[in-house]
């Protein structure tokens, strides 16, 4: 089987990438927490239970379990000549502008030799105490003097923990992304290097999608729903500039099979931050979904063009239908919509709020979630899904769920 195999939503997953959250959360302070993307600051220590006991789930259901942070130091293991190179572009990404300091970053953070901790260290941040007081200070500048020892030359990572939102396993490939927000820019360089340098993947994964595009797409706003149809929210966080040229590189690449996108327009606003926040698939004819997208939704067909008088490669057309309708022509089935919190008013915000939408299914009908969506649980349960809960009072503040947490990198079949 090809190390990337995710051409649906719901069948056996096999194999899946993860990241514990660490130390890069302590490192979370009120007046920075709006442009970390959090609301408010998870307890590290009751966050990495409950993502352990996330990860116990996985593995008690047949899922074998890959850490990023795992995977990145493997990566420069095999790879040495490539530590200095790969903490260069670090650097650079992070906007350490000036020379003296990329210098001294460097020298810090080159002299870990244990690439685990390495690794660990470049997404917690650094602060400027800790980098050579004695080579700072020989030759202070205006920048220097105005400097509190405790800010971060290197910011935290604390979104860390949501990796399906970095790169996006499509069939036997994968995009990876550029993300919306110049905080989470940086989580793809970690992608890059694992996909172009672990002996597992490298010369061996189709790449739909580079980091360097000019338009934003993540994770978050894919979802496989066959091995033909590919879904794509144009979100807070995914433009539809993105969306077209994905599907330009898809439609063309021989050995992709995906010939029809499906976008799906909604509320650009936080708490819809990407399409698996309101509308996930949890059966082979069940999704759940948040009916605050519905008056708003607009769904968009994609192919590729085979009009020679046209200029452009590619078809668009807008599905003037509903979404249960769309869903039973184009997967051929009859589907069956399940509203968050069985569509209460305010249940249901305050459910999707904490991802009770944001389901990840791992066989079908049998989901993981967080069980402080106890209404929306109930109503699954009532479709004949099997949930396994897990705690989420920390992670959740992250505003992500178990969908959110974890990258399929295999998945089966969905059996006839």
């Amino acid at each position: 089987m090809a190390e990337i195999n995710v051409k649906n939503e719901i069948g056996q997953l096999k194999e899946v990438l993860v990241h514990r959250p660490g130390n890069e959360l302590l490192n979370l302070t009120p007046e920075k927490l709006h442009d970390l993307l959090f609301d408010d600051i998870p307890y590290l220590k009751i966050a990495q239970k409950e993502h352990d006991k996330f990860v116990t789930a996985l593995k008690n259901n047949g899922v074998r379990v890959y850490y990023l942070e795992d995977l990145m130091a493997e990566t420069l293991n095999f790879n040495p000549n490539i530590k200095e190179q790969f903490l260069k572009q670090f650097i650079k990404e992070a906007g350490v502008y000036t020379q003296k300091y990329r210098d001294l970053v460097f020298d810090y953070l080159i002299n870990i030799v244990d690439n685990k901790k390495f690794v660990l260290k470049t997404m917690e941040g650094v602060q400027i105490y800790e980098l050579d007081q004695n080579k700072r200070i020989n030759d202070k500048s205006l920048v220097d003097l105005i400097t509190d020892e405790s800010e971060f030359i290197l910011e935290p990572m604390p979104n860390l923990y949501f990796t399906r939102d970095p790169f996006a396993s499509i069939g036997e490939g994968i995009a990876i992304n550029k993300m919306a927000s110049n905080t989470r820019f940086r989580e793809t360089i970690y992608s890059e290097y694992i996909f172009n340098y672990h002996p597992k993947f490298k010369n061996k994964v189709e790449k739909y999608y580079q980091r360097y595009n000019k338009w934003h797409i993540e994770g978050g706003d894919i979802l496989n729903l066959n091995d033909h149809i590919l879904a794509i929210g144009i979100s807070e966080r995914t433009e539809a500039g993105a969306i077209d040229c994905l599907a330009r590189n898809l439609f063309k690449n021989p050995n992709c099979n995906i010939d029809i996108v499906l976008a799906f327009n909604i509320p650009k606003i936080r708490s819809f931050m990407h399409l698996d926040t309101v509308f996930t698939q949890v059966d082979f004819d069940k999704f759940v979904y948040h009916p605050g997208i519905m008056a708003a939704l607009k769904v968009f067909e994609i192919t590729e063009s085979h009009d020679s008088d046209s200029t452009e490669d590619l078809s668009v057309l807008e599905l003037n239908d509903s979404l249960e309708n769309i869903l039973n022509r184009y997967l051929d089935i009859k589907s069956i919509l399940i509203p968050c919190a069985n569509s209460d008013s305010i249940a249901s915000k305050r459910e999707q709020w904490n991802d009770g939408t944001n389901t990840l299914c791992i066989a079908p009908k049998k989901v993981i979630v967080y069980d402080r969506n106890n209404i929306t649980n109930e109503v699954l349960k009532s479709y004949g899904i099997e949930v396994i809960e897990i705690p989420g009072s920390e992670l959740s503040r992250g505003r992500g769920g178990p969908r959110c947490m974890s990258m399929p990198l295999v998945r089966e079949k969905v059996p006839k």
